[in-house]
């Protein structure tokens, strides 16, 4: 695999970054700059599902329901993986729900197509945001290491409020806490 030693060094370096962030207590949502209750960015994003190209515009996405957005460091890294599975898992609950999930990182869409087919099991989109502008619009750069995104992920509305979002390189909350966000969000009147 001529990639190997590169996804080697990223997941050793972001394991890292999880284990420092889980020590210093920075796994919190206040890192993210959007909030609950700013307008989500708009967006249109080259992306794959089931390992085929198509074009995800979050406008569209809206017209159909809440979409949760979640930004990852790297396909195939040893998180990202963890955490596409768990999106897969749950994707039944998303749909019962009305929501569309997306995944979005620095990736080419080459490699999601593969990622998504594999890790993500067919079940979701994830975008390719190789120029960083969605990552940036949503302050969800990886400060550490600017080339990849945070792990980030919003909840957002269909008339393009977030209600909800959440950072943390631990990619073990991610799911349960969004799906907890979109279960109080419908529940309210």
């Amino acid at each position: 695999m001529k990639h190997a030693p590169a996804l080697s060094s990223c997941c050793h370096v972001l394991a890292r970054l999880v284990l420092v962030g889980t020590l210093a207590g920075t796994s919190s949502a206040a890192l993210a700059a959007l909030d609950v209750g700013d307008k989500a960015p708009a967006f249109s994003i080259e992306a794959a599902q089931a390992g085929n190209a198509f074009r995800f515009t979050l406008a569209e996405a809206l017209k159909s329901g809440p979409v949760v957005l979640y930004f990852f460091p790297a396909a195939f890294a040893i998180g990202c993986t963890i955490e596409a599975h768990q999106f897969a898992e749950a994707i039944d609950q998303y749909k019962q729900l009305g929501a569309t999930v997306i995944g979005v990182s620095a990736d080419d869409i080459d490699t999601l197509k593969r990622f998504s087919a594999t890790e993500c099991r067919n079940k979701f989109a994830v975008g390719a945001d190789a120029d960083k502008s969605v990552m940036k619009a949503y302050d969800a750069v990886l400060a550490f290491k600017p080339d990849y995104s945070n792990r980030t992920s919003y909840v957002i509305a269909p008339n393009g409020t977030i209600v909800y979002q959440y950072t943390s390189l631990n990619p073990y909350r991610h799911v349960s806490n969004t799906l907890a966000a979109l279960k109080t969000w419908s529940a309210k009147p």
